[in-house]
């Protein structure tokens, strides 16, 4: 075991909320896999699991890591306490035991989970990206190279995988990336891509996102709880990152945009329309507060265009660039991430640009993802603790 890899980095991480409320929320005898491309070298693996937003104890029956690209499959068990098996209990996370294994920067680890028993399949969060697909398949095939085509389908939820931290080098950090369906969908992913283009071999970038959540409310009906916890509760959890130095904070367009009035929804009413006051008064003493007990360097991210969004009008709008301005601006903050000035139309600064709009004109696109990846600062991705 080489010397120079003792630190502890987080090199891959997600969120955990409820999942959307379907007809069937439990599974047996599944498989699942996920894919993750390392961004360090180094020598020991560990695993967060979590069963946070579960109301159920889940019995993880095993589960293994094994390094994709060699030419013999080679599964690795991952234990707890020395046991291939453990109970995930309701509302809590799960740290697995430190695994020996020789890890290569760029080489993509395949984390797979088997469940044997009925399974409350309620801690998970779907994210999307060009890094971010997993699989599931019917039957116990956790410890082979490939899976049944057959029995296999892709997925996008990831499910009670929560973090990956690897014993590397000192120089290595991670860049949390905390928000909403902005931020669980594409530009993480390009961010991490574009570190290894440029040659930012040192920075991992961990994604903290769940769509529709808000800084000051949640939902508490199965029509709306896949939207998640609000911030206040969120935060603390998700902030648990191994070798963390900065984090870009992009939320709050949902606590602008869902209020409809109880007349038209019960559960969206206008008590929940915030001020602008309340939302800056949420981020500083919510987030910036706790990120800096941390000592984490705290960026902010502007909100984006939503010109054409169902609930659209101008004093939400207004509230937005209000909003903006201050993220801008404040001096609580160590920088700021202009996301909507990479995306937003220069004519037309309410809405996308031309070519950036998801068509729901609130996501943007995959180029404009890949626009909010390329507008991050560049010295967020080369920090050194110079």
């Amino acid at each position: 075991m080489s010397d120079k890899f003792n630190k502890w980095v987080a090199c891959w991480g997600n969120a955990t909320s409820i999942i959307d409320q379907k007809e069937c929320v439990y599974a047996k005898n599944i498989t699942l896999r996920y894919p993750v491309r390392m961004a360090f070298s180094g020598s020991k693996l560990r695993f967060r699991f979590s069963n946070l937003t579960g109301t159920e104890p889940v019995t993880l029956t095993k589960a293994c890591v094994a390094i994709k690209e060699k030419e013999s499959y080679i599964p690795v068990p991952i234990t707890f306490s020395c046991n291939p098996s453990v109970t995930l209990m309701p509302g809590k996370e799960t740290e697995s035991d430190e695994i020996c294994i020789s890890i290569n920067a760029g080489e993509t680890v395949e984390v797979s989970m088997y469940f044997a028993d009925y399974t409350q399949m309620n801690s998970g969060t779907l994210i999307t990206g060009p890094l971010s697909s997993g699989k599931y398949s019917y039957g116990d095939f956790a410890e082979q190279g490939t899976l049944p085509l057959d029995l296999t389908r892709n997925t996008n939820w990831f499910y009670f995988l929560n973090t990956i931290d690897i014993l590397t080098e000192e120089k290595n950090y991670a860049l949390v990336c905390f928000g909403d369906s902005i931020t669980a969908q594409s530009w993480p992913d390009y961010l991490a891509l574009r570190a290894v283009d440029k040659g930012f071999a040192n920075v991992a970038i961990i994604r903290r996102a769940v769509s529709g959540t808000r800084i000051l409310r949640q939902y508490n009906c199965i029509t709306y709880a896949a939207y998640g916890l609000k911030g206040a509760t969120r935060f603390p959890i998700e902030l648990n990152v191994s070798g963390a130095k900065a984090v870009i904070i992009q939320h709050g367009i949902n606590d602008i945009i869902h209020p409809v009035g109880s007349d038209v929804n019960p559960f969206r009413p206008w008590s929940d329309m915030p001020t602008c006051e309340d939302l800056q008064r949420g981020i500083e003493e919510l987030y910036v507060s706790h990120a800096r007990k941390l000592g984490l360097s705290v960026w902010s991210g502007t909100l984006l265009p939503i010109y054409g969004w169902r609930t659209y009008n101008e004093d939400r709008d207004k509230m937005r660039q209000q909003m903006n301005e201050w993220l801008l601006s404040s001096e609580i903050f160590d920088g700021c991430v202009d996301f909507d000035k990479a995306v937003r139309d220069p004519e037309h600064p309410a809405a996308f640009a031309p070519g950036f709009d998801s068509g729901d004109h609130l996501h943007p696109s995959e180029s404009a993802y890949k626009a909010m990846a390329e507008c991050v600062p560049e010295e967020l991705l080369t920090m050194t603790d110079d």
